[in-house]
């Protein structure tokens, strides 16, 4: 069920009887030479959108622009500062309680969002407002990454290379994989930028000349089809999990 398409009379029935939205995230950045720009919020959408259509849940409009300052020395990144992201996701969410909601799945897409989200949904929980968690697709089925890909990446790897060519391959260069693969480097380790236990990098442009990590090579639509599956199925259960949850019980304990 997806809020935008409904006149606001045909959504009262929804905010009777149910209490749980997903909120689709991503960002707008730089995803290698291969992979568009929309590349996050694209995956963030569709899984919430899928999961929607698969349960019944409410679906919000997608954010595309999230904290992706870390990425600006590319090209047509977008991004706001984290102070303002926390403010605007912390204001749309209490806005979504005034209808009745009270527990909300972030589908999240993009890693710089993360502590953000964290931060938002905690202050809520403590106040007694919403419960409201971040979910990243992939920390959902790590195993079956790890089997797909001898190297999945992170940034525009193979994993994130796979989800485009699935669910918008129109939109993946595929002449440009190789590219991709050889001007990039392995991974954050080959990056050499963890000196004696301090992370030294604070931009991608620090590890990477064309800001990805990974063998894109090694992605496929197919594979895609795999991740987008299992990480559905997923998501599935976690808002069949949160649904059938007393608010009550989702709040902090009280103090010892």
């Amino acid at each position: 069920m997806y809020l935008a398409d409904h006149a606001w009379p045909d959504l009262e029935s929804y905010f009777e009887s149910e209490s749980l939205a997903l909120v689709p995230l991503g960002s707008t950045e730089q995803h290698g030479p291969h992979l568009p720009e929309a590349t996050d919020h694209l995956i963030g959408e569709a899984f919430a959108r899928e999961v929607a259509d698969r349960t019944g849940y409410l679906c919000t409009p997608t954010i595309n622009v999230g904290v992706s300052g870390h990425h600006r020395q590319f090209h047509g990144t977008m991004w706001v500062e984290p102070s303002a992201f926390r403010q605007y996701m912390e204001s749309l969410t209490r806005n979504l309680t005034t209808h009745g909601i009270d527990r909300v799945i972030y589908v999240n897409a993009h890693g710089g969002n993360v502590q953000h989200l964290r931060e938002v949904g905690s202050r809520l929980r403590q106040e007694g407002v919403a419960y409201a968690i971040e979910w990243m697709w992939d920390e959902s089925i790590p195993d079956l990454v790890d089997d797909l890909f001898e190297q999945n990446g992170p940034h525009g790897g193979p994993k994130e290379t796979a989800m485009i060519q699935y669910l918008e391959p129109e939109l993946v260069h595929d002449d440009r994989l190789e590219e991709a693969r050889d001007t990039g480097v392995p991974s954050v380790e080959d990056a050499d930028t963890v000196k004696h236990g301090s992370r030294t990098f604070f931009d991608a442009a620090d590890n990477t000349d064309n800001g990805v990590f990974g063998d894109q090579t090694d992605a496929s639509a197919e594979k895609g089809e795999q991740l987008f599956e299992a990480a559905s199925d997923q998501l599935v259960q976690l808002s069949e999990w949160l649904a059938a949850q007393d608010f009550e019980d989702l709040l902090p304990n009280d103090h010892v």
